[in-house]
Protein backbone atom coordinates (compact mmCIF):
# COMPACT_ATOMS: atom_id res chain seq x y z
CA UNK A 1 0.00 0.00 0.00
CA UNK A 2 1.29 3.41 -0.83
CA UNK A 3 2.55 5.58 2.24
CA UNK A 4 3.06 9.35 2.39
CA UNK A 5 6.15 10.49 3.89
CA UNK A 6 5.71 13.84 6.12
CA UNK A 7 8.69 15.14 7.43
CA UNK A 8 8.08 17.10 10.87
CA UNK A 9 8.06 21.03 10.22
CA UNK A 10 10.42 22.71 11.25
CA UNK A 11 11.73 24.12 14.33
CA UNK A 12 13.28 27.43 15.28
CA UNK A 13 17.00 26.76 14.79
CA UNK A 14 17.95 29.17 17.97
CA UNK A 15 16.21 27.34 20.22
CA UNK A 16 17.34 24.02 18.95
CA UNK A 17 20.78 24.84 19.45
CA UNK A 18 20.15 26.67 22.73
CA UNK A 19 18.29 22.69 23.49
CA UNK A 20 21.17 21.39 22.66
CA UNK A 21 23.98 23.45 24.17
CA UNK A 22 22.43 23.18 27.75
CA UNK A 23 21.74 19.53 27.39
CA UNK A 24 24.91 18.54 25.60
CA UNK A 25 23.41 16.13 23.21
CA UNK A 26 23.34 16.03 19.52
CA UNK A 27 21.24 19.25 17.62
CA UNK A 28 19.11 15.64 15.90
CA UNK A 29 17.97 14.95 19.51
CA UNK A 30 17.31 18.78 20.64
CA UNK A 31 15.40 19.02 17.59
CA UNK A 32 13.23 15.99 18.73
CA UNK A 33 12.47 17.21 22.03
CA UNK A 34 11.32 20.71 20.64
CA UNK A 35 8.79 19.29 18.67
CA UNK A 36 7.37 17.59 21.62
CA UNK A 37 7.12 20.73 23.35
CA UNK A 38 10.51 20.70 25.16
CA UNK A 39 12.10 24.06 25.02
CA UNK A 40 14.11 24.27 28.46
CA UNK A 41 17.03 22.55 30.52
CA UNK A 42 14.08 22.18 32.93
CA UNK A 43 11.51 20.69 31.06
CA UNK A 44 13.72 18.24 29.69
CA UNK A 45 14.83 17.18 33.11
CA UNK A 46 11.36 16.72 33.93
CA UNK A 47 11.10 14.27 30.43
CA UNK A 48 13.69 12.28 31.28
CA UNK A 49 13.43 11.63 34.68
CA UNK A 50 9.31 11.44 35.07
CA UNK A 51 8.59 11.85 39.00
CA UNK A 52 5.98 10.47 41.15
CA UNK A 53 6.33 14.01 42.63
CA UNK A 54 5.25 16.09 39.63
CA UNK A 55 1.54 14.98 39.67
CA UNK A 56 -0.72 17.43 40.15
CA UNK A 57 -2.71 17.39 43.50
CA UNK A 58 -6.13 14.94 43.14
CA UNK A 59 -8.21 17.68 44.40
CA UNK A 60 -7.95 19.77 41.43
CA UNK A 61 -10.30 17.50 39.96
CA UNK A 62 -13.86 19.11 39.93
CA UNK A 63 -15.84 16.47 42.34
CA UNK A 64 -13.01 15.29 44.00
CA UNK A 65 -13.33 16.65 47.70
CA UNK A 66 -17.03 15.35 47.56
CA UNK A 67 -16.09 11.91 46.25
CA UNK A 68 -13.84 11.47 49.06
CA UNK A 69 -16.29 12.40 51.57
CA UNK A 70 -18.84 10.40 50.10
CA UNK A 71 -16.65 7.67 49.98
CA UNK A 72 -14.97 8.68 54.18
CA UNK A 73 -19.30 8.21 54.99
CA UNK A 74 -19.74 5.24 53.24
CA UNK A 75 -16.38 3.62 54.80
CA UNK A 76 -17.67 5.11 58.66
CA UNK A 77 -21.16 4.03 58.30
CA UNK A 78 -20.37 0.56 57.20
CA UNK A 79 -22.19 0.54 53.56
CA UNK A 80 -21.82 -1.83 50.96
CA UNK A 81 -19.49 -0.48 48.30
CA UNK A 82 -19.41 -1.85 45.04
CA UNK A 83 -16.71 -0.93 42.47
CA UNK A 84 -18.46 -0.74 38.75
CA UNK A 85 -16.36 -0.94 35.60
CA UNK A 86 -15.70 -1.73 32.12
CA UNK A 87 -15.02 -5.02 30.49
CA UNK A 88 -12.20 -4.00 28.46
CA UNK A 89 -8.51 -3.15 29.85
CA UNK A 90 -9.02 -0.10 31.03
CA UNK A 91 -12.30 -0.98 32.97
CA UNK A 92 -10.92 -3.77 34.63
CA UNK A 93 -7.36 -2.51 35.56
CA UNK A 94 -9.56 0.36 37.41
CA UNK A 95 -11.43 -1.80 39.17
CA UNK A 96 -8.52 -4.03 40.47
CA UNK A 97 -6.81 -0.98 41.68
CA UNK A 98 -10.13 0.91 43.31
CA UNK A 99 -11.03 -2.57 44.72
CA UNK A 100 -7.79 -3.61 46.42
CA UNK A 101 -7.30 -0.22 47.36
CA UNK A 102 -10.22 0.62 49.25
CA UNK A 103 -10.74 -3.38 50.87
CA UNK A 104 -7.56 -1.79 52.96
CA UNK A 105 -9.78 0.37 54.53
CA UNK A 106 -13.34 -1.26 54.36
CA UNK A 107 -14.40 -5.11 54.59
CA UNK A 108 -17.64 -4.32 53.04
CA UNK A 109 -16.22 -3.57 48.85
CA UNK A 110 -16.80 -5.82 46.39
CA UNK A 111 -16.93 -5.06 42.23
CA UNK A 112 -18.97 -5.63 39.36
CA UNK A 113 -18.01 -6.03 35.82
CA UNK A 114 -21.13 -6.13 32.79
CA UNK A 115 -21.58 -9.37 30.95
CA UNK A 116 -20.58 -7.80 27.34
CA UNK A 117 -22.66 -9.69 25.57
CA UNK A 118 -26.02 -9.42 27.80
CA UNK A 119 -25.68 -6.30 29.06
CA UNK A 120 -23.26 -4.13 26.68
CA UNK A 121 -21.05 -1.47 27.14
CA UNK A 122 -21.62 1.02 30.59
CA UNK A 123 -23.97 0.91 33.64
CA UNK A 124 -26.53 -1.43 33.06
CA UNK A 125 -30.09 -1.57 34.52
CA UNK A 126 -29.06 -5.11 35.52
CA UNK A 127 -25.93 -3.72 37.31
CA UNK A 128 -28.05 -1.57 39.28
CA UNK A 129 -30.64 -4.39 40.21
CA UNK A 130 -27.69 -6.18 41.07
CA UNK A 131 -26.32 -3.29 43.47
CA UNK A 132 -30.12 -2.90 45.15
CA UNK A 133 -30.53 -6.85 45.55
CA UNK A 134 -27.30 -7.10 47.31
CA UNK A 135 -28.05 -4.01 49.63
CA UNK A 136 -25.18 -1.59 47.66
CA UNK A 137 -25.63 1.85 48.86
CA UNK A 138 -22.69 3.43 47.02
CA UNK A 139 -21.27 2.47 43.30
CA UNK A 140 -18.06 3.58 41.98
CA UNK A 141 -17.98 3.57 37.93
CA UNK A 142 -14.66 4.03 36.98
CA UNK A 143 -13.84 3.87 32.94
CA UNK A 144 -17.87 4.38 31.97
CA UNK A 145 -21.48 6.47 33.44
CA UNK A 146 -20.25 9.84 31.99
CA UNK A 147 -23.23 9.38 29.54
CA UNK A 148 -25.59 7.17 32.19
CA UNK A 149 -27.81 10.21 33.26
CA UNK A 150 -31.07 8.09 33.44
CA UNK A 151 -29.21 5.07 34.75
CA UNK A 152 -28.26 6.76 37.56
CA UNK A 153 -31.25 8.44 38.30
CA UNK A 154 -32.88 4.84 38.19
CA UNK A 155 -30.32 4.24 41.08
CA UNK A 156 -31.09 6.94 43.27
CA UNK A 157 -34.98 6.00 42.90
CA UNK A 158 -33.50 2.90 44.77
CA UNK A 159 -31.58 4.63 47.28
CA UNK A 160 -27.95 3.75 45.49
CA UNK A 161 -25.32 6.79 44.96
CA UNK A 162 -23.12 6.90 42.14
CA UNK A 163 -19.91 8.34 41.92
CA UNK A 164 -18.65 8.17 38.16
CA UNK A 165 -14.69 8.48 37.17
CA UNK A 166 -14.92 8.41 34.00
CA UNK A 167 -12.65 9.89 31.12
CA UNK A 168 -15.05 9.95 27.88
CA UNK A 169 -16.80 12.79 26.30
CA UNK A 170 -19.61 14.28 28.64
CA UNK A 171 -22.84 14.84 26.98
CA UNK A 172 -25.44 17.63 27.21
CA UNK A 173 -26.33 16.78 30.44
CA UNK A 174 -23.96 15.37 33.68
CA UNK A 175 -25.68 12.05 35.37
CA UNK A 176 -27.06 13.52 39.19
CA UNK A 177 -24.15 11.33 41.06
CA UNK A 178 -22.75 12.02 44.45
CA UNK A 179 -19.54 13.15 42.49
CA UNK A 180 -18.60 13.15 38.35
CA UNK A 181 -15.16 12.95 37.93
CA UNK A 182 -14.12 13.82 34.54
CA UNK A 183 -11.26 15.94 33.25
CA UNK A 184 -13.01 16.34 30.17
CA UNK A 185 -15.90 18.23 32.12
CA UNK A 186 -16.22 21.70 30.78
CA UNK A 187 -15.90 22.94 33.78
CA UNK A 188 -13.76 21.02 35.26
CA UNK A 189 -9.89 22.89 35.79
CA UNK A 190 -7.53 20.00 36.58
CA UNK A 191 -4.08 20.53 34.61
CA UNK A 192 -4.38 16.81 32.71
CA UNK A 193 -7.20 15.99 30.35
CA UNK A 194 -6.14 13.01 29.54
CA UNK A 195 -5.83 10.30 31.93
CA UNK A 196 -7.08 6.79 31.31
CA UNK A 197 -10.22 5.12 33.14
CA UNK A 198 -7.76 3.66 35.79
CA UNK A 199 -5.99 6.77 35.70
CA UNK A 200 -9.05 8.40 37.44
CA UNK A 201 -8.95 5.26 39.74
CA UNK A 202 -5.70 6.10 40.74
CA UNK A 203 -6.38 9.94 41.29
CA UNK A 204 -9.08 9.04 43.73
CA UNK A 205 -6.62 6.79 45.68
CA UNK A 206 -4.46 9.16 45.56
CA UNK A 207 -6.72 11.71 46.76
CA UNK A 208 -7.74 9.51 50.11
CA UNK A 209 -4.28 8.84 50.53
CA UNK A 210 -3.70 12.84 51.03
CA UNK A 211 -6.59 13.20 53.03
CA UNK A 212 -5.93 10.29 55.46
CA UNK A 213 -2.31 10.32 55.35
CA UNK A 214 -1.19 7.44 53.93
CA UNK A 215 2.41 6.88 52.60
CA UNK A 216 2.78 7.53 48.98
CA UNK A 217 4.63 3.94 48.91
CA UNK A 218 1.12 2.27 49.65
CA UNK A 219 -0.31 3.82 46.60
CA UNK A 220 2.93 2.91 44.26
CA UNK A 221 1.62 -0.92 44.73
CA UNK A 222 -0.59 -0.32 41.59
CA UNK A 223 1.53 1.71 39.44
CA UNK A 224 2.36 -1.36 36.95
CA UNK A 225 -1.80 -1.68 36.66
CA UNK A 226 -2.42 1.98 35.99
CA UNK A 227 0.36 1.23 33.24
CA UNK A 228 -1.32 -1.15 31.41
CA UNK A 229 -4.40 1.06 31.38
CA UNK A 230 -2.24 3.98 29.46
CA UNK A 231 -0.95 1.28 27.04
CA UNK A 232 -3.55 -0.63 25.61
CA UNK A 233 -6.33 2.55 26.21
CA UNK A 234 -4.10 4.52 23.52
CA UNK A 235 -4.23 7.82 25.62
CA UNK A 236 -1.63 10.36 24.90
CA UNK A 237 2.27 9.02 26.16
CA UNK A 238 2.12 12.84 28.07
CA UNK A 239 2.35 14.40 31.16
CA UNK A 240 0.63 12.10 33.55
CA UNK A 241 -0.09 9.92 31.87
CA UNK A 242 4.18 8.97 30.89
CA UNK A 243 4.98 9.45 34.64
CA UNK A 244 2.57 6.88 35.73
CA UNK A 245 3.59 4.88 32.60
CA UNK A 246 7.33 5.21 33.04
CA UNK A 247 7.16 4.44 36.93
CA UNK A 248 4.96 1.46 36.33
CA UNK A 249 7.18 -0.58 33.88
CA UNK A 250 9.76 0.21 36.55
CA UNK A 251 7.17 -1.91 38.69
CA UNK A 252 6.00 -4.27 36.24
CA UNK A 253 9.56 -5.50 35.37
CA UNK A 254 10.98 -5.77 38.85
CA UNK A 255 8.24 -6.61 41.25
CA UNK A 256 4.38 -7.24 39.52
CA UNK A 257 1.83 -8.19 41.03
CA UNK A 258 1.10 -12.42 41.16
CA UNK A 259 -1.67 -11.93 38.58
CA UNK A 260 0.40 -9.82 36.25
CA UNK A 261 3.63 -12.19 36.96
CA UNK A 262 1.72 -15.11 36.21
CA UNK A 263 0.54 -13.72 32.95
CA UNK A 264 3.92 -12.42 31.61
CA UNK A 265 4.81 -16.34 31.59
CA UNK A 266 2.70 -17.38 28.97
CA UNK A 267 4.01 -14.35 26.43
CA UNK A 268 7.58 -16.28 25.72
CA UNK A 269 9.11 -12.64 26.88
CA UNK A 270 12.59 -13.25 28.76
CA UNK A 271 14.08 -9.74 28.47
CA UNK A 272 12.44 -6.04 30.26
CA UNK A 273 8.88 -5.78 28.94
CA UNK A 274 8.81 -2.07 26.84
CA UNK A 275 5.02 -0.57 26.66
CA UNK A 276 4.83 -1.95 22.98
CA UNK A 277 5.61 -5.44 24.58
CA UNK A 278 2.27 -4.59 27.07
CA UNK A 279 -0.07 -3.44 24.25
CA UNK A 280 0.87 -6.74 21.93
CA UNK A 281 1.17 -9.11 24.39
CA UNK A 282 -0.38 -8.67 27.73
CA UNK A 283 -3.32 -6.28 27.04
CA UNK A 284 -4.84 -8.56 24.54
CA UNK A 285 -5.08 -11.60 26.82
CA UNK A 286 -6.37 -9.45 29.42
CA UNK A 287 -9.04 -8.47 27.06
CA UNK A 288 -9.94 -11.56 26.31
CA UNK A 289 -11.25 -12.86 29.51
CA UNK A 290 -14.14 -10.16 28.58
CA UNK A 291 -14.17 -10.97 24.64
CA UNK A 292 -14.62 -14.51 25.10
CA UNK A 293 -16.60 -15.10 28.48
CA UNK A 294 -16.59 -13.47 31.95
CA UNK A 295 -14.36 -10.15 32.42
CA UNK A 296 -14.32 -10.90 36.31
CA UNK A 297 -11.90 -13.36 35.34
CA UNK A 298 -9.50 -10.71 34.69
CA UNK A 299 -10.06 -8.88 37.62
CA UNK A 300 -9.71 -12.20 39.69
CA UNK A 301 -6.30 -12.58 38.10
CA UNK A 302 -5.17 -8.99 38.29
CA UNK A 303 -6.39 -8.75 42.52
CA UNK A 304 -4.91 -12.12 43.27
CA UNK A 305 -2.66 -12.25 46.31
CA UNK A 306 -1.33 -16.38 46.01
CA UNK A 307 0.94 -16.97 42.84
CA UNK A 308 -0.97 -20.51 42.81
CA UNK A 309 -4.39 -18.65 42.34
CA UNK A 310 -2.77 -16.32 39.88
CA UNK A 311 -1.48 -18.99 37.96
CA UNK A 312 -4.76 -20.66 37.79
CA UNK A 313 -6.89 -17.64 36.38
CA UNK A 314 -3.90 -16.73 34.04
CA UNK A 315 -3.89 -20.31 32.48
CA UNK A 316 -7.97 -19.83 31.57
CA UNK A 317 -6.91 -15.76 30.65
CA UNK A 318 -4.33 -17.44 28.20
CA UNK A 319 -6.94 -20.24 26.73
CA UNK A 320 -9.46 -17.62 26.27
CA UNK A 321 -6.82 -15.60 24.04
CA UNK A 322 -5.88 -18.61 22.07
CA UNK A 323 -9.98 -18.89 21.54
CA UNK A 324 -10.12 -15.38 20.81
CA UNK A 325 -7.51 -15.35 17.69
CA UNK A 326 -9.11 -18.35 16.28
CA UNK A 327 -12.62 -16.01 16.48
CA UNK A 328 -10.62 -13.58 15.02
CA UNK A 329 -9.38 -14.88 12.22
CA UNK A 330 -12.15 -16.76 11.02
CA UNK A 331 -14.66 -13.48 11.09
CA UNK A 332 -11.17 -11.35 9.49
CA UNK A 333 -11.77 -13.32 6.64
CA UNK A 334 -14.84 -13.55 6.23
CA UNK A 335 -15.16 -10.03 6.08
CA UNK A 336 -12.26 -9.57 3.65
CA UNK A 337 -14.55 -11.72 1.74
CA UNK A 338 -17.02 -9.61 1.54
CA UNK A 339 -15.57 -6.37 0.53
CA UNK A 340 -13.71 -8.19 -2.03
CA UNK A 341 -16.37 -9.24 -3.29
CA UNK A 342 -18.16 -6.26 -3.89
CA UNK A 343 -17.22 -3.64 -6.43
CA UNK A 344 -19.61 -1.14 -4.58
CA UNK A 345 -17.83 -1.96 -0.80
CA UNK A 346 -14.25 -1.54 -2.75
CA UNK A 347 -15.06 1.98 -4.02
CA UNK A 348 -16.48 3.29 -0.94
CA UNK A 349 -14.61 5.83 0.85
CA UNK A 350 -15.75 3.60 4.72
CA UNK A 351 -16.20 -0.07 5.40
CA UNK A 352 -19.87 -1.23 6.84
CA UNK A 353 -20.17 -5.00 7.14
CA UNK A 354 -22.59 -7.17 8.89
CA UNK A 355 -22.97 -10.51 9.83
CA UNK A 356 -25.46 -12.11 12.67
CA UNK A 357 -23.18 -14.51 13.94
CA UNK A 358 -20.23 -12.68 14.13
CA UNK A 359 -18.91 -12.86 17.93
CA UNK A 360 -19.34 -9.54 19.52
CA UNK A 361 -16.01 -9.57 21.50
CA UNK A 362 -13.88 -9.67 18.68
CA UNK A 363 -15.92 -7.75 16.35
CA UNK A 364 -13.26 -4.49 17.38
CA UNK A 365 -10.05 -6.24 16.42
CA UNK A 366 -11.62 -7.62 13.11
CA UNK A 367 -12.56 -3.03 12.17
CA UNK A 368 -9.00 -2.67 13.33
CA UNK A 369 -7.62 -4.75 10.66
CA UNK A 370 -9.99 -3.81 8.02
CA UNK A 371 -8.99 -0.02 8.65
CA UNK A 372 -5.09 -1.72 8.58
CA UNK A 373 -6.15 -3.41 5.12
CA UNK A 374 -8.09 -0.39 3.70
CA UNK A 375 -7.05 2.06 5.54
CA UNK A 376 -10.56 4.21 5.74
CA UNK A 377 -13.35 4.48 8.53
CA UNK A 378 -14.46 0.98 9.16
CA UNK A 379 -17.34 -0.06 11.35
CA UNK A 380 -18.32 -4.01 12.00
CA UNK A 381 -21.72 -5.04 13.04
CA UNK A 382 -23.12 -7.91 14.75
CA UNK A 383 -26.35 -8.81 16.33
CA UNK A 384 -27.23 -8.88 20.04
CA UNK A 385 -30.04 -8.76 21.86
CA UNK A 386 -32.36 -7.96 19.13
CA UNK A 387 -30.28 -4.71 17.87
CA UNK A 388 -27.14 -4.58 15.84
CA UNK A 389 -24.19 -3.54 18.12
CA UNK A 390 -20.56 -2.86 16.49
CA UNK A 391 -17.01 -1.37 16.72
CA UNK A 392 -15.95 2.19 15.07
CA UNK A 393 -12.63 2.42 13.90
CA UNK A 394 -11.30 5.84 12.59
CA UNK A 395 -7.78 6.55 9.77
CA UNK A 396 -5.28 9.16 11.57
CA UNK A 397 -6.49 12.49 11.48
CA UNK A 398 -10.16 11.79 11.24
CA UNK A 399 -12.67 12.39 13.81
CA UNK A 400 -14.78 9.03 13.82
CA UNK A 401 -17.08 10.54 16.83
CA UNK A 402 -18.22 13.59 14.64
CA UNK A 403 -19.68 11.45 11.66
CA UNK A 404 -21.29 9.32 13.89
CA UNK A 405 -22.66 12.36 15.60
CA UNK A 406 -23.72 13.75 12.02
CA UNK A 407 -25.89 9.88 11.86
CA UNK A 408 -27.20 9.97 15.55
CA UNK A 409 -31.06 10.07 14.44
CA UNK A 410 -30.05 6.71 13.13
CA UNK A 411 -28.30 5.36 16.37
CA UNK A 412 -30.08 3.58 19.30
CA UNK A 413 -26.23 4.64 21.31
CA UNK A 414 -22.73 5.16 20.53
CA UNK A 415 -19.64 6.38 22.10
CA UNK A 416 -15.88 6.63 21.88
CA UNK A 417 -13.25 8.71 20.98
CA UNK A 418 -11.98 10.49 17.74
CA UNK A 419 -10.65 7.11 16.46
CA UNK A 420 -12.01 4.17 18.63
CA UNK A 421 -15.92 4.38 18.73
CA UNK A 422 -19.38 1.82 20.00
CA UNK A 423 -22.47 1.87 18.03
CA UNK A 424 -26.28 0.54 18.22
CA UNK A 425 -28.77 0.89 15.95
CA UNK A 426 -32.25 -1.06 14.98
CA UNK A 427 -31.80 -3.59 12.28
CA UNK A 428 -34.67 -1.87 9.80
CA UNK A 429 -31.97 1.06 10.17
CA UNK A 430 -28.72 -0.53 8.78
CA UNK A 431 -28.95 0.42 4.84
CA UNK A 432 -30.13 3.70 5.74
CA UNK A 433 -26.99 4.74 8.33
CA UNK A 434 -24.22 2.72 6.03
CA UNK A 435 -25.67 5.21 2.92
CA UNK A 436 -25.69 8.17 5.68
CA UNK A 437 -22.03 7.06 7.10
CA UNK A 438 -20.70 7.04 3.38
CA UNK A 439 -22.25 10.01 2.35
CA UNK A 440 -20.86 12.04 5.83
CA UNK A 441 -17.60 10.60 5.30
CA UNK A 442 -17.13 10.91 1.93
CA UNK A 443 -18.14 15.23 2.35
CA UNK A 444 -15.75 15.29 5.25
CA UNK A 445 -13.04 13.25 4.56
CA UNK A 446 -9.58 14.94 2.45
CA UNK A 447 -8.33 12.71 0.04
CA UNK A 448 -4.60 12.55 1.56
CA UNK A 449 -6.24 10.85 4.78
CA UNK A 450 -7.31 7.95 3.21
CA UNK A 451 -3.49 7.24 2.13
CA UNK A 452 -1.08 5.86 5.13
CA UNK A 453 0.84 8.76 6.82
CA UNK A 454 4.57 7.90 8.01
CA UNK A 455 5.42 11.19 10.20
CA UNK A 456 9.25 11.46 10.24
CA UNK A 457 11.02 13.30 12.65
CA UNK A 458 13.68 14.56 11.29
CA UNK A 459 16.56 13.83 8.54
CA UNK A 460 19.61 11.30 9.78
CA UNK A 461 22.77 10.58 8.62
CA UNK A 462 24.06 7.21 9.29
CA UNK A 463 27.14 9.04 10.64
CA UNK A 464 24.97 10.20 13.28
CA UNK A 465 24.09 7.18 14.87
CA UNK A 466 26.17 6.04 17.60
CA UNK A 467 26.17 4.43 20.73
CA UNK A 468 25.89 7.71 22.95
CA UNK A 469 22.76 9.08 20.33
CA UNK A 470 21.05 5.28 21.15
CA UNK A 471 21.35 5.81 24.55
CA UNK A 472 19.84 9.00 24.73
CA UNK A 473 17.67 8.16 22.22
CA UNK A 474 15.83 5.27 24.56
CA UNK A 475 15.68 7.66 27.59
CA UNK A 476 12.83 9.15 25.80
CA UNK A 477 10.90 5.61 26.31
CA UNK A 478 8.45 5.13 27.25
CA UNK A 479 7.28 5.70 23.66
CA UNK A 480 3.11 5.83 22.63
CA UNK A 481 0.75 8.63 21.28
CA UNK A 482 2.51 12.09 21.11
CA UNK A 483 5.82 10.39 22.12
CA UNK A 484 6.06 8.07 19.55
CA UNK A 485 9.58 6.41 19.22
CA UNK A 486 11.53 8.64 16.66
CA UNK A 487 11.25 8.05 13.34
CA UNK A 488 13.81 9.15 10.61
CA UNK A 489 14.86 9.26 6.89
CA UNK A 490 18.13 8.97 5.27
CA UNK A 491 18.84 9.52 1.83
CA UNK A 492 21.13 7.99 -0.67
CA UNK A 493 21.47 4.70 1.24
CA UNK A 494 23.22 1.98 -0.64
CA UNK A 495 22.35 -1.33 -0.13
CA UNK A 496 25.53 -3.05 0.51
CA UNK A 497 24.24 -6.55 -0.16
CA UNK A 498 21.38 -8.59 -1.61
CA UNK A 499 18.27 -8.40 0.34
CA UNK A 500 16.76 -11.40 2.24
CA UNK A 501 13.60 -12.52 3.35
CA UNK A 502 13.19 -14.11 6.86
CA UNK A 503 10.36 -15.05 8.78
CA UNK A 504 8.10 -15.22 5.44
CA UNK A 505 7.19 -11.71 4.35
CA UNK A 506 10.10 -9.43 6.15
CA UNK A 507 12.96 -8.24 4.66
CA UNK A 508 16.52 -7.82 5.63
CA UNK A 509 18.69 -5.22 4.02
CA UNK A 510 22.08 -4.08 5.11
CA UNK A 511 22.92 -0.56 4.37
CA UNK A 512 25.77 2.34 4.45
CA UNK A 513 25.77 5.80 3.88
CA UNK A 514 29.07 6.98 2.67
CA UNK A 515 31.92 6.48 4.75
CA UNK A 516 29.24 5.12 7.89
CA UNK A 517 29.14 1.71 9.32
CA UNK A 518 26.89 -0.67 7.63
CA UNK A 519 23.68 -0.88 9.60
CA UNK A 520 21.52 -4.33 9.54
CA UNK A 521 18.25 -2.99 8.57
CA UNK A 522 14.64 -5.17 8.97
CA UNK A 523 11.29 -4.46 7.64
CA UNK A 524 8.43 -6.49 8.97
CA UNK A 525 5.88 -6.75 5.99
CA UNK A 526 7.97 -5.53 3.89
CA UNK A 527 8.72 -8.65 1.45
CA UNK A 528 7.38 -7.62 -1.32
CA UNK A 529 9.46 -4.88 -1.86
CA UNK A 530 12.39 -7.80 -2.66
CA UNK A 531 11.72 -7.96 -6.14
CA UNK A 532 12.76 -4.26 -6.57
CA UNK A 533 15.92 -4.36 -4.43
CA UNK A 534 19.16 -5.12 -5.37
CA UNK A 535 23.05 -4.97 -4.31
CA UNK A 536 23.91 -1.65 -5.13
CA UNK A 537 21.11 0.20 -5.27
CA UNK A 538 21.01 3.57 -3.73
CA UNK A 539 17.76 3.92 -1.23
CA UNK A 540 15.85 6.72 0.81
CA UNK A 541 14.97 4.83 4.20
CA UNK A 542 12.69 5.66 6.65
CA UNK A 543 13.16 3.66 10.09
CA UNK A 544 13.44 3.66 14.17
CA UNK A 545 16.40 2.88 15.72
CA UNK A 546 16.26 -0.08 17.76
CA UNK A 547 18.68 -2.69 19.47
CA UNK A 548 18.49 -6.13 18.79
CA UNK A 549 19.85 -8.94 20.94
CA UNK A 550 20.48 -12.09 19.54
CA UNK A 551 22.16 -14.97 21.77
CA UNK A 552 24.00 -12.13 23.96
CA UNK A 553 25.13 -9.87 21.20
CA UNK A 554 23.30 -6.48 21.35
CA UNK A 555 23.50 -4.21 18.08
CA UNK A 556 21.93 -1.21 16.46
CA UNK A 557 19.09 -2.28 14.54
CA UNK A 558 17.47 0.41 12.23
CA UNK A 559 13.69 -1.07 11.84
CA UNK A 560 12.71 0.03 8.37
CA UNK A 561 8.67 1.83 8.21
CA UNK A 562 9.47 2.59 4.12
CA UNK A 563 11.82 2.35 1.52
CA UNK A 564 12.14 4.45 -2.08
CA UNK A 565 14.47 3.99 -4.42
CA UNK A 566 16.78 6.92 -5.65
CA UNK A 567 17.15 6.43 -9.52
CA UNK A 568 19.81 8.89 -9.19
CA UNK A 569 23.13 9.43 -7.18
CA UNK A 570 24.06 12.97 -8.42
Amino acid sequence: MEKRWVLHEEADESTIAALASALQIDHTLARILVHRGIYTFEAARDFFRPSLDQLHDPFLMKDMDRAIERIERAIQDKEKILIYGDYDVDGTTAVALAYQFFRSFSSSVSFYIPDRHKEGYGISTEGIDYAAAHQFQLIIALDCGIRSVDKVRYARTLGIDFIIGDHHLPGNELPEAAAVLDPKREDCLYPYKELSGCGIAFKIAQAYCLRHHVSPDFLNTYLDLCMISIAADIVPLTGENRILAYHGLKKLNTDASPGLCSLMQFTGKTEAYTLSDVVFLLAPRINAAGRMGDAKNAVKMLISEYQLLANAHSEWINHQNSERKLFDQHITAEALAMIEQSECLIQRKTTVVFQQHWNKGVIGIVASRLTEKYYRPTIVLTESNGKYTGSARSVAGYDLYEALLACADLLEQFGGHKYAAGLTLRPENLQVFSERFEEVVAASISPQLLIPQIDIDSTLSLKEITPKFFRILKQMAPFGPQNSNPVFVSHQVELVSSPQLVGGNHLKLVVKQGESDPFECIGFGLGEDIRFLQKGLFLSICYTIEENNWRDLRRIQLHLKGIKINYSTN
